[in-house]
């Protein structure tokens, strides 16, 4: 049995990894959040030491290794932009690190970790769940299998619907979160690349507060993205089913099914790192430069090559509009 503190524990992802922790056969010891809406942790850990001041965490975790108690694993949930500095708090008391992805920000935060590992001896991981996933693994052997010259043309669509919360949220600030690229669509971007190789061509075509699109030539894809935190963008047949997020992927025309089984995924990426293997350093770099690069570059516009729904009519800003303006 592993002994596990974890970061950001009131956060939506959180008890994905709480519940993974259990079923390796885990036990979470401390935890840690700012905010102290975490009964969660009462369906899987009710024993575990909660905080919510880092200092006060940080102490007790030192006291209960000056105690004997070995901290293996430090799981990282917190937001975004805390990732790199919760990362190199897990190394230097010695433990391994398992971050949630975004791993971090920038691709040069990935360089200075790489310095603390070895440093450490100790691994940072990442979850990369689609990876994992039955459709995509056999996506990865038809790829795999094609001829040389073969490339394949892809459509991704991602629509998560938010509210108006999303924008005063840490979510909604791009020096925190990385924009929509990052924060909902890196799994994508890291599985893309998985999939069909380095990027030789990577375009923006329209980045606002709630869309961002683009193309992508990868070494054996075409690939038209879309991604949008706003529920207009979803396709009237969805609305009409009573559902807020649409998710596509199609690979020559024909959808690829990856719906189900996402949250059984964080656990079997748990298993995966506890049996000697898991996605780190290296494998998470990719993808957050192509966000990185996704992040800070000038939109070109919707052009021929961009995905349908780029052609939507863009919504203003929701604090923008004339009534949210008096409201504030």
């Amino acid at each position: 049995m592993k002994n596990f503190v974890l970061l950001g524990a009131a956060g939506y992802i959180a008890p994905r990894h709480m519940k993974a922790i259990q079923d390796t056969g885990n036990r979470l010891v401390a935890a840690l959040d700012k905010n102290d809406n975490v009964g969660v942790i009462d369906r899987f850990f009710p024993e575990a030491a909660f905080f919510t001041e880092f200092e006060r965490f940080d102490r007790h975790v030192n006291k209960l290794m000056r105690e004997g108690l070995k901290i293996d694993y430090v799981t990282v949930c917190s937001p975004n932009y805390l990732h790199d500095a919760h990362i190199r708090f897990g190394l230097r008391i010695g433990a391994h690190v398992i971050c949630e992805k975004p791993l971090v920000l920038n691709p040069w935060n990935i360089d200075a970790l790489k310095d603390i590992e070895h440093e450490c001896g100790k691994k940072v991981y990442t979850i990369l769940q689609l990876r994992l996933h039955p459709a995509m693994l056999a996506l990865k052997k038809q790829v795999e299998s094609a001829g040389e010259n073969e490339i394949f043309d892809v459509d991704v669509s991602y629509i998560t619907s938010r509210g108006n919360w999303y924008y005063t949220s840490w979510k909604g600030s791009k020096e925190k979160s990385g924009g929509i690229a990052t924060n909902i669509g890196i799994h994508f971007f890291d599985v893309l690349n998985w999939l069909f190789g380095d990027v030789e061509e990577n375009v923006v075509h329209l980045h606002t507060h709630d869309r961002a699109a683009g193309y992508l030539q990868l070494k054996k894809a075409r690939v038209r993205w879309f991604l949008s935190i706003n529920y207009d963008t979803i396709p009237q047949e969805v609305k009409q089913k009573g559902e807020r997020t649409y998710r596509s992927f199609t690979v020559n025309g024909e959808e690829i099914e990856f719906s189900g089984g996402f949250t059984d995924l964080h656990t079997e990426s748990y298993a995966d790192i506890m049996s000697g293997g898991g996605f780190g350093l290296d494998e998470a770099s990719n993808a957050v430069e192509m966000t990185y690069n996704i992040r800070n570059m000038q939109p070109a516009g919707v052009q021929e090559n961009s995905h349908p729904l780029a052609f939507l009519p863009t919504s203003p800003h929701p604090f923008e509009r004339e009534e949210m303006v008096e409201l504030i």
